[in-house]
């Protein structure tokens, strides 16, 4: 009996925007449903044979935790497929992928939803504990006497709300501050850092002008009466040029920085699906799948050190399990959190410093630019924490087709010093 493979037939996703533009009203399980939804028309799967849904969000809603099953709560569905929702930070959505994989080849599943999801228009904003701890005293009080005497502890200082900061829980460093630390310990110049930008921004604006990112998006239908369609991403700057990214002030460290809003991935609203199956499944439906999911690799850094540096580790292990090498792969997506980390990671793959460090004989690769995020990349795209994993999955298997590519890699730092790494392989 032939061993099992996990496909994926095609992945959709809704236009990414910048944090309180376009998408500020859409709620998170909106944004998800309708990525799932056009999936569904588009590969013309019935929903009845969908096994399970695996979806990544990274700062769920306290209304919606699961944001998985309500996605597989779409009246498409059967209400008995079941769901769950993970957060491995911005890889999150390749872990989706990549647990649906592990279901379909231990013969658990045949067919997966997976994908992410964030909107970082709409994050929880607490209340300060004090308050919280009032607010329940008020609730368990027996009479109105109680519930004044409880609200007349309340002082203006308990009334600030509490926000989610984007920040290391164990080191309290944002990630841009550790992207700056990054440049400085790895000597990353500012210059290189724009060029990766502008590339990102240029590649990005080509792509879609030629439709090769918008045929992968569903039109979003916003406004008060659904008038305001978006068809694009709408933080990709056709008309930058590097003296207009050179000109930005550092955000992070302003007198000694480099890392600048421009060479940085944006505060982003979106979502992202895609759709696996077993492979001789799919043959079965008659269907052609774009690619298959040949390995995959996880690692971890101490936070406190160099926070993005976990692809390093990452993607010699993946290509390790692939059986191959990165010269092997014609086609490379490296997620751009921050200019500075993508440059840093680079560096590490081509050292024998590093080499010797990984314990390896010789360095990783180098990595060449005219096969390397040939559609831009999260500066410019955007980066919605919880999906950017399926966009770039569903992008590099496209372009896997379009350019008769046999292996394409995808590197992703997140958070907590974290890598993911995953080789997809034409069939």
């Amino acid at each position: 009996m032939a061993a099992r493979e996990a496909v994926i037939l095609a992945g959709v996703r809704t236009p990414f925007a910048r944090a309180g533009t376009l998408l500020k009203d859409a709620s998170a399980v909106a944004l998800a449903r309708h990525a799932a939804r056009e999936l569904l028309y588009r590969t013309g799967i019935r929903p009845d044979q969908v096994d399970e849904v695996v979806f990544g969000q990274v700062v769920p809603s306290v209304l919606a935790p699961n944001v998985a099953r309500e996605v597989s709560l779409l009246p498409q569905f059967p209400r008995s497929i079941p769901a769950y929702s993970l957060n491995r930070a911005c890889a999150s959505a390749g872990q989706a992928i990549t647990n649906a994989a592990d279901q379909i080849v231990l013969g658990h599943a045949d067919v997966v939803l997976a994908g992410g999801v964030e909107t970082l228009s709409d994050v929880p904003i607490l209340h300060s504990r004090r308050m919280a701890d009032t607010l329940v005293a008020v609730s368990r009080a027996k009479s109105l006497g109680q519930r004044l005497a409880l609200f007349s502890r309340i002082r203006p200082r308990d009334l600030v709300p509490v926000a989610p900061a984007i920040a290391e829980p164990s080191t309290g460093e944002s990630m841009g501050q550790s992207a700056e630390k990054m440049a400085k310990e790895n000597r990353i110049g500012r210059e290189a850092q724009d060029r990766v930008a502008l590339l990102s921004h240029q590649r990005a604006a080509a792509a879609t002008a030629d439709g090769r990112l918008t045929a992968e998006i569903a039109p979003w239908f916003g406004g008060r009466g659904g008038d305001e369609v978006m068809t694009s991403d709408n933080g990709i700057r056709a008309d930058t040029s590097l003296e207009a990214l050179a000109a930005l002030r550092p955000v992070f460290d302003r007198r000694y920085g480099s890392v600048t809003a421009g060479n940085s991935s944006p505060l982003t609203d979106g979502a992202a699906a895609v759709l696996l199956m077993e492979r001789s499944k799919a043959a079965a439906e008659g269907m052609t799948p774009l690619a298959k999911i040949r390995s995959y690799a996880v690692a971890a850094v101490d936070p406190g050190w160099q926070l993005l540096m976990g692809p390093a580790y990452a993607v010699p292990k993946a290509l390790d399990r692939a059986g191959i090498t990165l010269a092997d792969c014609g086609l490379v997506e490296i997620h751009e959190a921050f200019a500075a980390q993508v440059l840093s990671n680079i560096e590490a793959w081509g050292s024998r410093a590093w080499a010797e460090r990984l314990g390896r004989s010789a360095p990783v690769g180098e990595i060449d630019w005219e096969r390397t995020n040939v559609l831009g990349g999260s500066i410019a795209i955007g980066h919605p924490f919880g999906a950017t994993g399926a966009r770039i999955a569903t992008t590099l298997a496209n372009e896997m087709v379009r350019r008769d590519v046999q292996f394409g890699l995808i590197s992703i730092c997140a958070q907590g010093g974290m890598g993911f790494a995953m080789v997809l392989e034409r069939v």
